[in-house]
């Protein structure tokens, strides 16, 4: 295995602190080095915190600043933060309005994140939102819900701009359980991931085979398929969201997003089908995101993810946003 790295046990650490002295003009480091947080917190606004394991980038570090998040936390490759990492995040990014967490549902993290919660509840107001856009995990059954995968930056997009307008805690809350049921995610793989402490490969498909319903933690997904043409892959996986969520209303919002090993022109390409798709069966796509966001290390493959939203949530989506991942109207 071959990678840009010194070593598995400092990759994360070094990583990090070249994506504060990258982006300074957004980030600096919360105390102890613990997360990372909005350079300029803003009085009286809700606190807007998420994060988990490395290994996402962008997601959550790069969604730092003005109309996204305030503070995020990162644990080690795919490991969720620890408690005392979202305490010190809340305490410092608190600034007198309290804090919306907003967490993937995953077992480590919702325990983590709730826990966090219950130890700074008595100096804090505190909510938390669970992302759970995965159409894949809700085949299993096995009580634990859908995963948050590439949705979750769409809610922590909307969230941070209402945020930034003054919106308050409740209303938060609120707007993020209105926003769930509306936003569907599905993932293909053509690699598994190599995760840099193991040196070794999540899942290994041969020359003619792909893995349909991945997550970004380098799980396998519900079925192996045989590889077969773009088209045909992606109509699959945008049929499938489209099923989901498309009866809601007609105005979406399309993100293919890009596991960490797919060159743009392919998620472009992607996308171009996923946008036929949809406006064949009568969607109008208003907005686009296409982009490696929410990433799973080297794993070649890409999910699509897709969005009803309502008119005053586009005009959240449109509003200034200033991150080192996302930037526009400012």
């Amino acid at each position: 295995m071959k990678k840009f790295m010194n070593t598995a046990e400092t990759m994360v650490a070094e990583s990090l602190d070249g994506f504060v002295r990258a982006h300074e003009e957004f980030v600096v480091f919360g105390a102890d080095r613990k997360f990372v947080r909005r350079r300029h917190l803003i009085p009286g606004k809700v606190a807007i915190i998420s994060g988990g394991g490395a290994g996402h980038e962008p997601m959550h570090i790069g969604f730092v600043g003005r109309g996204m998040l305030d503070a995020a936390c990162v644990g080690h490759i795919f490991t969720s933060p620890t408690p005392d990492q979202i305490v010190g995040a809340i305490e410092e990014a608190d600034t007198g309005a309290g804090c919306l967490l907003v967490v993937k549902n995953y077992d480590g993290d919702v325990m983590n994140f709730e826990m966090a919660a219950e130890m700074a509840s008595s100096r804090h107001k505190i909510e938390m939102v669970i992302v759970s856009d995965d159409i894949e995990t809700a085949r299993t059954q096995d009580g634990r819900g859908r995963r948050g995968v590439a949705g979750t930056v769409i809610v922590e997009r909307l969230l941070g701009a209402a945020a930034e307008k003054g919106m308050a805690l409740p209303a938060l809350k609120a707007l993020a359980g209105d926003l769930s049921p509306r936003v569907r995610s599905m993932g293909v793989a053509l690699t598994g991931v190599t995760v840099p402490h193991t040196q070794r490969s999540t899942f290994a498909l041969g020359p003619s085979e792909i893995e349909m319903g991945v997550g970004i933690h380098g799980e396998p997904g519900h079925e192996r398929e045989p590889f077969s043409s773009a088209d045909a892959i992606i109509t699959h996986l945008s049929e499938t969201v489209f099923k989901e969520v498309a009866p809601v209303a007609d105005k979406a919002l399309l993100f293919v997003n890009g596991l960490g090993g797919t060159p743009p022109a392919e998620l472009y390409l992607a996308y171009n089908t996923a946008h036929r798709f949809m406006t064949d069966h009568g969607l109008r796509i208003v907005r686009s995101l296409v982009g490696p966001y929410a990433t799973s290390l080297d794993m070649q493959g890409l999910s699509v993810t897709l969005a009803i939203l309502s008119e005053e949530e586009l005009l959240l989506w449109d509003s200034p946003v200033a991150t080192a991942a996302l930037r526009w109207g400012c």
